[in-house]
């Protein structure tokens, strides 16, 4: 088993991946990329996928996306996706695979974030085992669809 990072060649691969991980979750009718754009994305220095594959077969994945912490005025990695394909789990892939993430932070000295949903405990409990600190923490979207009405209101207001 290997784990490399993937290429603009790899973007097939990579949009299959994510649409399994997208019906897994019951999420698909959110994925709005394509392999086309997937292929301009892994060209990209801030954004990392890694693929973990056996004999040409893609096994998992992660992904992740260098951004800047206004905090620290540093850089983090954060973590979006760590996906390992049904009939690969418990095989410890999920680890090589942030382990793999980590080595590519590692030189700068990124610390690495991601969210797992309240109700994943067995994700919990695997990235506590890791040494991960688990934190409870809301995290809110505003859609386009949303906050265009506030904006509408804001504008009929001045």
């Amino acid at each position: 088993m290997t784990i490399r990072r993937a290429t603009p060649a790899d973007a097939a691969t990579v949009h299959m991946l994510v649409r399994e991980l997208a019906a897994h979750e019951g999420s698909q009718d959110h994925v709005r990329v394509t392999a086309a754009r997937w292929a301009q994305l892994l060209d990209r220095d801030d954004v990392v996928v890694l693929v973990a594959e056996r004999a040409g077969r893609a096994l998992g994945y992660t992904s992740a996306v260098r951004r800047l912490h206004l905090w620290t005025g540093g850089d983090v990695l954060a973590v979006d996706d760590v996906y390992v394909r049904p009939g690969e789990r418990d095989a410890d892939l999920g680890r090589r695979l942030l382990t793999a993430v980590a080595g590519l932070a590692d030189p700068d000295g990124l610390a690495l974030t991601w969210g797992v949903e309240p109700d994943n405990t067995a994700a919990q409990r695997f990235y506590a085992r890791l040494g991960a600190t688990l934190r409870e923490k809301v995290v809110a979207g505003w859609s386009p669809s949303a906050y265009r009405r506030c904006l509408a209101a804001a504008a009929v207001t001045r």
